[in-house]
């Protein structure tokens, strides 16, 4: 049986990311920029000019996947909640009108979890039964793989920002309060250091930085307890973080595994092995890729 190429194509908030996949390896990669109004339609454009441009360089396209930065009705495709877009979103009817204007069917996913697909099939989790994956952007994402396949449970499963580690921590957007998201989302940690951007803030914990120290500690002290619950509830073999935070590499990672292996007292601390995505920031299009090729689990089509 041929392989087929599948287009994956990841929309951010200034960009849209496309990765073709055919089987196991990514072939070819691109980013555009969209507009900074993110307008439903224009972003629509985008993604057909991106789809277009690798159907001139590589020929048929067999499947198509793309990765909202959000939630939507699995059903109709119409987007329910995109934080960080404008408010046209919500009722757009997004899938018909991608489907209309890339001319095939149209596999959705979620963000977090085509990052979790990616990266537990072909990236820093591949080869390990279970994997947990945690997005640490602007909020605080994820997903759990179990033998090849996402895990969703009654339908939420891997919303590791909205665990609890705080009983009475501040209210999240979710309604809850001491979410994960709450600490160690980018937005977080910027709002608690007084910086514009997670890297000005390990920027300046480097100088010593009594506030930008206080929320990373605040953030590592957070997600440790979220990772440790995960642990504890389904011993995954491997933990994966990813997103920009993730970027911040060993000043992040050195004392997140410490903190992690100090909270986790029934197992092995042997066992605990949280690492850095490898996928880089590609890995949302191409699980949204895989999404529509391989059935990881991942997909609602129409």
């Amino acid at each position: 049986m041929t392989a087929t190429h599948a287009l994956g194509l990841d929309i951010g908030g200034s960009s849209v990311k496309a990765a073709l996949v055919r089987g196991d390896a990514v072939l070819a990669t691109a980013i555009r920029p969209i507009d900074q109004a993110r307008q439903p339609g224009a972003v629509v454009g985008t993604l057909a000019a991106v789809a277009d441009e690798m159907r001139g360089s590589w020929g048929q396209v067999d499947t198509i996947g793309v990765a909202l930065p959000g939630l939507y009705d699995a059903d109709t495709g119409v987007p329910t909640l995109l934080p960080n877009f404008p408010a046209v979103w919500h009722g757009y009817p997004f899938r018909s009108a991608a489907e209309e204007a890339l001319g095939q069917q149209v596999t959705l996913a979620n963000d977090a979890k085509a990052f979790s697909v990616a990266e537990s099939l072909l990236g820093a989790g591949r080869g390990h039964r279970a994997v947990a994956c945690f997005v640490l952007g602007t909020g605080v994402g994820g997903g759990v793989i179990i033998d090849g396949k996402l895990w969703r449970g009654a339908g939420y499963a891997g919303e590791f920002g909205h665990l609890s580690v705080d009983l009475d921590g501040p209210r999240c957007g979710c309604g809850n309060h001491g979410c994960v998201e709450s600490y160690a989302s980018a937005a977080a940690i910027c709002a608690a250091a007084g910086q514009a951007s997670v890297d000005k803030v390990f920027e300046a914990s480097r100088a010593g930085d009594p506030a930008a120290l206080a929320a990373i500690g605040q953030a590592v002290r957070a997600l440790a307890a979220g990772m440790a619950n995960v642990f504890v509830a389904i011993a995954p073999d491997r933990i994966v973080i990813g997103g920009g935070v993730a970027t911040a590499g060993d000043e992040l990672f050195g004392p997140l595994r410490d903190a992690v292996r100090e909270r986790v007292l029934v197992a092995d601390p042997d066992l605990l092995q949280v690492v850095p995505a490898s996928l880089g920031r590609f890995a949302g299009a191409i699980g949204a890729a895989l999404s529509a090729s391989s059935g990881s689990g991942l997909a609602d089509q129409s």
